[in-house]
C-alpha cells in the first residue's frame, strides 16, 4: 500500500518512485509523486488514462515525451498537463538522471498498478522494457482498465482479448495485482 515517502523502484525502466501524497492522504483526489527517469532510462508503452489529468512538472534534468506522436523535451521548470484520454509516454534519454513532480487528479487505484508493476520488474517477471507478459497484461488491464490503458491495438479489440485471456490467466496463477507489492 503506497504512503507518504515509500519508495518503488524498477530496474527495467530505470525509474524510481517516491509517494509524496496518496489518494489515502487526499480524499482520493490526488497521487503527488515524485520520480526519477535515470540514465537512459526506458521509454514506456504508449498508454492514456480514461478518467485522469496529470500534471508533469520538470525539476532536474530533462525528459522526452511522446504524446500523440509528436516528440517533445521538458527541461527543468518545464511544466507539462496532460489531460484524460491523451496518448503519451515518458522517458529520459540522456546520461544525466531527471527527477519530475508528478501529480494524477484523481488518484483512483494508480499507487496499486505502480507497485505493481515494478513489484513485477524486481522479481523478474517482465521483459527488459518493463512489460509483463501478455497473461499478466489481460489480467492487470481488466483490474486498471479505469486508471490506464494502452494505445494499441484500439481498447474495444484489447477487452475482448483479454476476456477471452483472462480464464486462462486465473487458470495458470496470475492475478491482477500481488499482496507482496502492495506492502
Amino acid at each position: 500500500m503506497a504512503y507518504r515517502n515509500k519508495k518503488i523502484s524498477n530496474p527495467k525502466t530505470q525509474q524510481d518512485i517516491r509517494f509524496l501524497l496518496t489518494g489515502k492522504d487526499t480524499d482520493g483526489q490526488l497521487l503527488e509523486m515524485e520520480t526519477t527517469y535515470n540514465a537512459f532510462s526506458k521509454e514506456p508503452a504508449a498508454h492514456y488514462h480514461p478518467n485522469q489529468d496529470e500534471t508533469f512538472i520538470v525539476l532536474e534534468g530533462e525528459i522526452n515525451i511522446r504524446m500523440d506522436g509528436q516528440l517533445r523535451v521538458l527541461r527543468k521548470g518545464d511544466r507539462l498537463d496532460v489531460p484524460k484520454n491523451k496518448v503519451h509516454s515518458m522517458w529520459n534519454s540522456t546520461p544525466d538522471r531527471a527527477v519530475v513532480n508528478w501529480k494524477v487528479r484523481p488518484a483512483l487505484e494508480t499507487d496499486h498498478l505502480l507497485e505493481t508493476l515494478h513489484g513485477l520488474a524486481n522479481d523478474g517477471k517482465t521483459n527488459d522494457a518493463g512489460m509483463p507478459p501478455l497473461l499478466q497484461v489481460a489480467m492487470m488491464i481488466n483490474k486498471y482498465d479505469h486508471v490506464m490503458r494502452l494505445a494499441k491495438p484500439n481498447y474495444a479489440i484489447q477487452k475482448a482479448v483479454f476476456a477471452i485471456l483472462t480464464p486462462l490467466a486465473y487458470l495458470l496463477g496470475y492475478k491482477p495485482t500481488y499482496e507482496k507489492y502492495l506492502d
